[in-house]
C-alpha cells in the first residue's frame, strides 16, 4: 500500500474487494458461465439475427404483457405474424423466414404493458429493441427507428480468439499493440471535424483529419459522440442505443473503414463510452422500456440525474451488468477500437451522484458502506461493474486502452496491479484539476500574478500508485458557456491580430503563455497527454451546437484548419510548436519517467526550471526545462543548479517559426560552471529545453 493515509481505510477497502470478488463469482454462476466473456453475450443474444434457417428476434422486457414488431415489413401496423412470444425470465422471441426481412427495412417494437391504475387496460409505446446495431433517422420526420442489417452479420461472429489472432495484422480492424511511446490523445468530435458548417462525417474525418493527427504527431485518437443519440447538441453524452453506432456521422462499414485507416498509420482509437447514464427519451432509448422506470434504473430520485436530465443505471440487476458488459465486448470485437474512456465515473462512484459535493479527505471516499441510509456512500455495485468492466476489457485485449474520467479523485481507479485490494482497474485516469486551475489561473489572475509554487504543486498532484494523463484543455474548455486557454489571453483580439503582420502586445502575450502553458503541462505529464480538436493552433471559436437557442446554426459546430494553415497567421505557428512539442516527447519519452525533479523556483523572478530523467543514446540522462514567466525582463547570465557537464538546446518556444522573436540561439551548447550552474539568457515570457549530454 503506497499511500499511508489509506491505512485507516483498509478494512474498508478489503471489504469492497471481498464484495467485487463474490459479485463477479454471482453473476457467472446466475448465468451459468465459465467466464465474464460468456457472461457478455447481450447482443449476440438478444436483437434480430440471421443464422442458417432465417431470423430470429429476442427482446428482454420482463413487464410487457405483449410485444409485436412493426416497420416497413407490416406496413408499420401491427401483424398477427410479428408477434412475439413470451418465455422465462422476460424474454420475448420469434423465428422469421428468410425472405421476412431485408437490409435496410426499418422497424420498431409495440410494447404493451398492464395499465396500473386499471388492470383491465393495457398501454403501450413504440420501442427501439435494446440491442439494436443500427439506428437511423428520417430527416423529414425526425423519427428514430432500427434498421436491419445483413452486411454485417457475419462480422457479429467475431470471436476473441479470432480477434487476438489479427491483432497484430493492419488488415482489417484489428487493435494495435502499445507501444514504448507515451500515451499522445488527440481528442475529437468527427460530426464537427470539417470545416464546412455541416455534420461531418467516418468518410471525411478518415481522409481529411486522421492525416492532419498523424502529421501534428499524436498516436491516438480519442472520439466522442460514437453511440447512438437523439440530440446532436448533447455532445453524445445522452445515449438511447447502445450497441448502435452514431447514424448522423455515417455507416458501420464507413467507421470500421476510419478505424482501420488509423491503425494503419499506427494511431490508436479510444472510444468515449457513456454507461454512467441513459437519455431520458422513451421512444429512442430505454428509459420505460416496458412499461416500468425499473428495468435498468434505479427508482425514484436516485435513477434520474438532476443536473444531466438523464436515467442512472441501476447496476445491482445481473441484466444491467450483462449489457453493459456486452457492450463493451460489442465495439472491441465489432469494430475493433483499442479501448476506451468512460465518461462520468464520479456519478457513478457515489450513491448520491456526487451532485455539488466536494472531495477534500479520505473520509469522503471511504464512508461507512453498512449504512444503508447514507446516500453519500459509493454505490458497491456500480465500483463492482467498473471492477467487471475493466477485467473483461483486458481479457479481451491485453493491450486495451482503459482512461476513467472522474473529478472526485477516488484512489485506486488506475492502480498498477489490479490484483490489489485497491485497483479498480483502469490503466489510466485524467489529471482533471490541471486544466481546471490553468482556467482559474487565466480568469482570476493576471499572469504576473501567477504562484510558481502552486503550480508546480497543481502541475504535479497525483498519487504514485496510478498512472494519469494531464492535459492543458480539453472539450469542456472549448463549449459555449466557457473558453479556451487563447480566447482568455487574446479576448477579442484573436478575431483582428493574429496576423504576423499586424501584431499586438496582447498577440505576443497570447502567444507566447499559449505555448509555455501547453509545454509545462506536457514535461510535467506523469503517463499521457491529451488535446482537444483545434486547441493545439489556438482555435479562435468555441463549440455551439445547433440549437432552437442559435436558430440551429452549425457556424460554431466545426474547426477552423484554413486558419491553422495560413503560414501568415500565429495559429500556424502555434501548430508547428504544438507539432514538434509532441516530436519532443516522442524522441525523448520522458513522460512515462519518474517524477520531475525542481532545480529552480523564484516567484519575484517568475522563473521555474525543472529537470526530468530520460534514457539518451542508451545512457540515463536528463532534459531540462526553463521557463521565464516574468512579462517584462529577459535575465542575462541567469543561474540554474543542474548536474555538472554540457547540455545542448533542443528546443526553445522564441524561435521566429513558433511565432517568437528568436532571441536565442538555436542548437547552442552550454556548460556548467564551478559551482555546477547553467548561466543562461532567458528572454521574456520563453521556455528552453536542453539535454544533458
Amino acid at each position: 500500500m503506497p499511500d499511508p493515509f489509506l491505512l485507516p481505510y483498509l478494512p474498508t477497502i478489503a471489504k469492497r474487494y471481498s464484495y467485487v470478488k463474490e459479485k463477479e463469482s454471482q453473476i457467472i454462476a446466475n448465468y451459468k458461465s465459465s467466464s465474464l466473456y460468456d457472461v457478455a453475450d447481450y447482443h449476440l443474444f438478444f436483437g434480430l439475427h440471421l443464422n442458417q434457417n432465417g431470423w430470429i428476434f429476442r427482446e428482454w422486457a420482463p413487464n410487457a404483457q405483449t410485444i409485436y414488431i412493426i416497420g416497413t415489413m407490416t406496413d408499420w401496423k401491427l401483424d398477427e405474424n410479428f408477434r412475439l412470444f413470451k418465455g422465462d425470465f422476460g424474454v420475448w422471441e420469434k423465428e422469421f423466414p428468410k425472405h421476412t426481412f431485408k437490409h435496410g427495412d426499418l422497424y420498431r417494437l409495440k410494447i404493451f404493458w398492464e395499465n396500473k391504475s386499471d388492470s383491465s387496460q393495457l398501454e403501450s409505446g413504440d420501442r427501439i429493441p435494446t440491442a439494436a446495431t443500427r439506428v437511423v433517422q428520417d430527416s423529414q420526420t425526425l423519427i428514430f427507428n432500427a434498421s436491419v442489417e445483413t452486411h454485417g452479420c457475419a462480422s457479429l461472429l467475431k470471436t476473441r480468439d479470432a480477434l487476438l489472432k489479427t491483432r497484430d495484422s493492419l488488415n482489417g480492424c484489428s487493435p494495435l499493440k502499445k507501444s514504448d511511446e507515451p500515451l499522445l490523445i488527440y481528442e475529437a468530435h468527427v460530426g464537427m471535424a470539417q470545416e464546412e458548417a455541416k455534420v461531418g462525417s467516418f468518410k471525411e474525418f478518415e481522409q481529411n483529419i486522421l492525416p492532419r493527427i498523424k502529421d501534428a504527431g499524436y498516436n491516438a485518437v480519442q472520439l466522442m459522440a460514437i453511440q447512438e443519440h437523439p440530440y446532436y447538441g448533447s455532445f453524445g453524452y445522452h445515449v438511447s442505443n447502445f450497441f448502435a453506432l452514431s447514424s448522423r456521422f455515417g455507416t458501420p462499414e464507413d467507421f470500421k473503414s476510419l478505424v482501420d485507416s488509423a491503425h494503419k498509420l499506427e494511431i490508436r482509437v479510444i472510444m468515449d463510452i457513456v454507461h454512467s447514464h441513459a437519455v431520458s427519451n422513451e421512444i429512442e432509448g430505454l428509459s420505460r422500456f416496458d412499461g416500468t422506470l425499473t428495468q435498468f434504473f434505479h427508482k425514484g430520485e436516485r435513477g434520474i440525474h438532476k443536473l444531466w436530465g438523464s436515467r442512472c443505471f441501476d447496476y445491482s440487476k445481473f441484466m444491467v451488468i450483462k449489457f453493459l458488459l456486452s457492450n463493451c465486448r460489442y465495439w472491441l470485437e465489432e469494430y475493433g477500437v483499442d479501448g476506451f474512456r468512460f465518461d462520468g465515473i464520479t456519478s457513478m462512484l457515489f450513491k448520491d451522484h456526487a451532485i455539488e459535493r466536494a472531495f477534500v479527505s479520505y473520509q469522503d471516499y471511504f464512508e461507512d458502506d453498512d449504512d444503508g441510509a447514507n446516500n453519500r456512500a459509493v454505490d458497491l455495485d456500480a465500483l463492482s461493474y467498473l471492477y467487471l468492466a475493466n477485467r473483461l476489457i483486458h481479457q479481451i485485449l491485453p493491450d486495451a486502452i482503459t482512461i476513467a474520467e472522474d473529478v472526485s479523485g477516488y484512489p485506486g481507479l488506475a492502480a498498477k496491479n489490479i490484483e490489489e485490494i485497491l485497483a479498480v482497474g483502469f490503466d489510466y485516469r485524467f489529471s482533471m484539476g490541471i486544466a481546471d486551475f490553468w482556467i482559474k489561473l487565466l480568469k482570476d489572475y493576471k499572469d504576473e500574478e501567477w504562484s510558481l509554487g502552486t503550480l508546480w504543486h497543481e502541475l504535479n498532484s497525483r498519487r504514485d500508485d496510478e498512472k494519469t494523463i494531464s492535459y492543458a484543455e480539453c472539450h469542456d474548455q472549448s463549449l459555449v458557456g466557457d473558453k479556451t486557454i487563447m480566447m482568455h489571453l487574446m479576448g477579442k483580439e484573436i478575431y483582428s491580430s493574429m496576423s504576423i503582420e499586424h501584431e499586438t502586445i496582447t498577440t505576443f502575450r497570447g502567444v507566447a503563455l499559449h505555448k509555455m502553458v501547453r509545454l509545462i503541462t506536457i514535461a510535467t505529464a506523469a503517463d499521457g497527454y491529451l488535446n482537444f480538436m483545434g486547441n493545439e493552433f489556438g482555435h479562435p471559436e468555441w463549440i455551439d451546437f445547433p440549437s432552437k437557442q442559435n436558430n440551429f446554426s452549425f457556424d460554431f459546430a466545426k474547426r477552423q484548419w484554413s486558419l491553422r494553415d495560413n503560414k501568415n497567421l500565429y495559429f500556424y505557428h502555434l501548430a508547428e510548436f504544438d507539432k514538434d512539442m509532441v516530436k519532443l516527447a516522442k524522441k525523448y519519452i520522458f513522460i512515462g519517467s519518474p517524477k520531475p525533479e525542481l532545480l529552480h523556483i523564484h516567484e519575484d523572478n517568475r522563473v521555474i526550471a525543472f529537470k526530468r530523467e530520460i534514457i539518451y543514446e542508451e545512457r540515463l540522462s536528463y532534459l531540462i526545462f526553463i521557463f521565464n514567466f516574468n512579462p517584462s525582463i529577459s535575465f542575462k547570465d541567469y543561474l540554474i543548479d543542474a548536474p555538472k557537464g554540457k547540455y545542448q538546446e533542443v528546443m526553445n518556444s522564441d524561435q521566429i517559426k513558433y511565432g517568437g522573436k528568436d532571441r536565442l540561439v538555436a542548437n547552442q551548447e552550454h556548460f556548467t560552471n564551478i559551482n555546477s550552474c547553467l548561466s543562461l539568457y532567458l528572454p521574456t515570457r520563453s521556455a528552453l529545453v536542453m539535454v544533458f549530454k
